[in-house]
């Protein structure tokens, strides 16, 4: 997506080799015209394989996951990552760490909203060591349904996430791809 690529160039802070900080973009401000469009996107590549539910992890894919699900017209479900006093006590639970917050979290994921009859897609904002997927993919596996495909609005293919998903043969479609945060310039993978 050339308009996403423009805005990551405009309003991407890199703060190492490693972190792309998108505030203005996806993890603090949302803008909903770019967010629509990339869930048009999303629904246009899973368009045909029948999915039934959009699942993601709170909060950053939140809304990427939102325009998705009303653009394919089925239920958006996310997984938490902290309990509440109204948790269902039966959820689905996986213990994952974070790369951007650099702590271990639980996500969870009420049984009451994913089933073995469920097609699901499986969308986030960025993609670094996989950790949040490998855990919600685990979830999803346990629940019997079906993992389609994941979206992510970016892949950094500099770490091995994507990767390794790819290599369980899931399929990985990314809106952007970044090869490179290297001496502080943005490079663009195809």
């Amino acid at each position: 997506m050339e308009l996403l690529k423009q805005r990551i160039i405009e309003e991407g802070v890199i703060l190492s080799d490693q972190v792309l900080k998108l505030d203005g973009l996806l993890n603090h401000q949302v803008d909903p015209q770019l967010t629509m469009e990339m869930g048009r996107e999303f629904a246009a590549r899973f368009k045909e394989s029948g999915i039934t539910r959009v699942l993601t992890v709170e909060s950053s894919g939140i809304a990427v996951a939102f325009a998705t699900a009303y653009e394919l017209g089925v239920p958006l479900v996310f997984a938490r990552r902290k309990k509440t006093l109204l948790a269902d006590e039966d959820a689905y639970c996986e213990r994952v760490p974070s790369f951007t917050k650099g702590i271990v979290t639980d996500i969870m994921l009420s049984r009451q909203y994913l089933n073995s009859e469920d097609r699901v897609l499986f969308i986030d904002d960025i993609i670094a060591n996989g950790d949040a997927a490998r855990g919600l993919i685990k979830i999803i596996e346990r629940s019997g349904a079906e993992l389609i495909g994941l979206g992510i609005v970016i892949e950094k293919c500099f770490q091995a996430g994507a990767r390794t998903i790819r290599e369980q043969g899931i399929t990985l479609e990314s809106l952007v791809k970044i090869e490179s945060l290297t001496n502080g310039t943005i490079t663009f993978g195809e």
